[in-house]
């Protein structure tokens, strides 16, 4: 289905403490955040009107700014403030949030430190991150040849622009194949998550198995999941994984903000099932996020 370009759309973006037209919350062409990636940002959920999980959103947004040397000119609140506005005035009822931090033009090298620090947030109404009935069934992911750096190489604990670059090369070369996204492993070769989403596996006990989060984000969905996990008397191992160690498990799903929890039918030459636990996970997610009872 043919979507409207995103600098195409309608309505408001709150940009550096003001509402702004849509086609007019532009940048220059010069600005640190696009040369030199000194830019963190933010994906939120928005489900019935309201942000899930905004205001830990929002403290990772913060940490991330500070971890890149940025001082945000905003407080929490402010932001967490503005993200309601926004999708109050944009009437979003189901769909997503994109708080976005970077360096402006003041400066054009690596040093930027009298460059302007903007803030800007936009909303939109969408719905899955992947295709609805390829969720149903699970969506196949190859191995990318591109691995996660080692932690003292990045701030790899960040929600940062730079991060991502490999990640759209994987998902890109994944694509091409016929895969719908790619497997990423950390700088030892063992397992580390998807192009933008946590990864977890079901061994034949019925138990969880899920990377360390040591070298790429811990994403606040994989919290919630692991938390849902455990109400259930699900054991959750979190541990370094091989790759061949695939072969021993029945089942795989990825989980994060934008995919919420995906059931994976394949991995290279590793086959899932997307059994009864990775559904009871999804629906007891979906109930959590949407503030109903649990299932």
């Amino acid at each position: 289905m043919e979507t409207i370009p995103y600098d195409k759309r309608s309505g408001k973006i709150w940009f550096n403490g003001e509402l702004v037209e849509w086609k007019n919350a532009t940048v220059h062409l010069l600005n640190h955040g696009l040369h030199y990636a000194s830019c963190v940002f933010e994906g939120e959920r928005v489900y019935e009107n309201e942000i899930f999980k905004l205001e830990d959103h929002t403290k990772r947004l913060f940490y991330s700014a500070k971890r890149m040397g940025i001082v945000m000119p905003y407080s929490e609140k402010d932001i967490n403030n503005a993200s309601k506005e926004i999708i109050s005035v944009q009437k979003i009822q189901n769909g997503y949030v994109r708080p976005v931090v970077w360096r402006g033009s003041e400066m054009m090298a690596i040093s930027a430190q009298k460059n302007k620090i903007n803030v800007a947030i936009a909303a939109w109404e969408w719905g899955s991150y992947f295709d609805p009935k390829l969720k149903l069934k699970g969506i196949r992911l190859q191995t990318s040849s591109w691995r996660r750096p080692p932690p003292n190489s990045v701030p790899w604990d960040t929600k940062a622009a730079g991060l991502y670059m490999i990640c759209t090369l994987s998902k890109h070369d994944a694509e091409s194949k016929g895969y719908t996204d790619a497997l990423m492993l950390d700088h030892n070769g063992d397992i580390a998550e998807s192009t933008g989403a946590n990864i977890f596996f079901k061994d034949k006990n019925g138990d969880l198995h899920t990377p360390i989060p040591d070298s790429f984000l811990d994403g606040i969905t994989r919290k919630c999941v692991i938390e849902i996990a455990k109400s259930k008397g699900i054991k959750v191992i979190e541990r370094k994984i091989k790759p061949n160690e695939m072969s021993n498990f029945i089942g795989c799903f990825l989980t994060g903000t934008a995919a919420e929890i995906t059931p994976v039918s394949q991995i290279d030459q590793y086959n899932f099932n997307v059994c009864e636990l990775i559904k009871s996970l999804s629906a007891s997610y979906q109930n959590l996020v949407r503030k109903k009872a649990a299932a």
